[in-house]
């Protein structure tokens, strides 16, 4: 068993996967506090719970006494991370990059406690270093440290070549750039630990060579394993989109229905990696059986949520969804989607209502789910798609829009 208290409570929770030197990072945690980095590109304006992971590792180090580094790549942005993708990301504009990172940097003002004592985290910006490098140094400097042979065996660039899916140069490159980044963390906060998802462990592994090479520097790469659903799904993403981790994406209340909603199977190992529950408590929960586990999944919700959503948005939700759900009612606290009455008075055709109160990712799907039944009107079932839903369906004000038994929307004029 490690004896820091960090790899103690992430192995016994299930965060990691690949460590470069697991005995001597354990040793070096075990001196004293460590400065450790995540990487996280600006591609949107917000993390969806694909980050989760991360985002907790960083956390989990913090409360083990060591200093979170949230790198955000405002350089590397602007090439996109060839890592698990089989086609180049959509290049963004540097307006559209500095807006998604001050997005970003709001989610971890939930997670981790920033500051300028020797455990606060903080948040680093790579443009600061990769927008001043000129190219010939950087080949004479880095580029020297890095063969075209080992970098085609790591799985970024193989996999992509195997299914003969294009990689551009400019793609090349992010492991050199990620590595760089490591290397000047490194140098300028004492860095020397760097964590990710196992789609990095190349990266991860360039940067720690590097760093040995160049400074003589003992650095270490620790990854978690990519989590997927008791589905094979992967985590983030649902039929009606991603599940994002500011409420200005997806509601408290529907990020709580989200963990509610999860496979039975995976309720115990997602309350170890998103819940701070004592490992004792989690052990009770997981081992209930039948209709009892709903208990374990709605204190799962609750947990999560109060993670991203704090304390009191969190028991909102879970008491909006038993009254809507126990009761019958349509809680005021429902997610509420405004919409101008004198549309309302003209009617809006069903399927199209669905779709832009975001209970479908399309108008295509919309038809889908009301021609399966599957949709309500102030909790009726509807089956004509093409039916107009207007004001005269308003009930104390509102329309109660439900996809499923789980989904549901007010539809408020305005």
């Amino acid at each position: 068993m490690p004896r820091s208290a960090f790899l103690q409570e992430a192995e016994a929770r299930g965060f990691v996967f690949q460590c470069t030197d697991l005995e001597a990072l354990d040793a070096a945690l075990s001196e004293g506090c460590m400065p450790a980095y995540i990487g996280f590109d600006c591609t949107a304006s917000s993390l969806h719970v694909g980050s989760l992971v991360q985002i907790m590792m960083l956390r989990l180090l913090q409360r083990a006494g060591h200093k979170p580094v949230v790198l955000l790549g405002g350089g590397t942005t602007r090439i996109g991370d060839p890592s698990g993708k089989d086609e180049s990301r959509q290049l963004l504009s540097d307006a559209e990059i500095a807006a998604n990172m001050a997005g970003i940097r709001r989610v971890f003002d939930r997670f981790l406690h920033f500051g300028s004592g020797e455990t606060d985290a903080i948040v680093v910006n790579n443009a600061d270093w990769l927008d001043q490098l000129g190219y010939i140094p950087l080949l004479r400097d880095v580029g020297t440290h890095f063969t075209i042979n080992r970098m085609l065996t790591f799985d970024s660039v193989r996999l992509r070549l195997e299914r003969e899916h294009p990689l551009t140069f400019l793609e090349f490159n992010y492991m050199i750039l990620q590595a760089y980044d490591f290397r000047e963390l490194y140098r300028r906060y004492g860095v020397r630990l760097q964590m990710g998802g196992a789609d990095q462990w190349g990266n991860i592994v360039c940067g720690v060579e590097l760093g040995r090479r160049t400074d003589g520097a003992t650095l270490f790469g620790l990854t978690s394993p990519l989590i997927t659903t008791a589905s094979g799904a992967k985590m983030g993403k649902t039929a009606q989109g991603a599940v994002w981790l500011t409420a200005d994406r997806l509601s408290p209340y529907d990020y709580w229905q989200y963990w509610r909603n999860v496979d039975d199977a995976d309720t115990g190992r997602f309350l170890r990696l998103f819940t701070e529950l004592p490992l004792a408590e989690i052990a009770r929960l997981e081992a209930l059986q039948g209709a009892e586990i709903n208990e374990a999944k709605k204190i799962l919700a609750t947990e999560a949520t109060a993670l991203a959503h704090g304390r009191e948005a969190a028991e909102a939700a879970a008491e909006t969804a038993r009254r809507t759900f126990e009761e019958g009612e349509a809680a005021e606290s429902l997610p509420t989607v405004n919409l101008p009455r004198a549309e309302l008075e003209q009617g809006i055709p069903a399927f199209r209502l669905f779709a832009l109160a975001g209970l479908a990712p399309s108008n295509s799907e919309a038809r889908r789910l009301i021609r399966g039944g599957g949709a309500r009107v102030n909790d009726n079932v509807i089956t004509d798609e093409a039916m107009l839903i207007g004001t005269e369906a308003l009930h104390h004000g509102v329309i109660k829009l439900s996809a499923g038994r789980k989904h549901h929307r007010l539809i408020r004029p305005v």
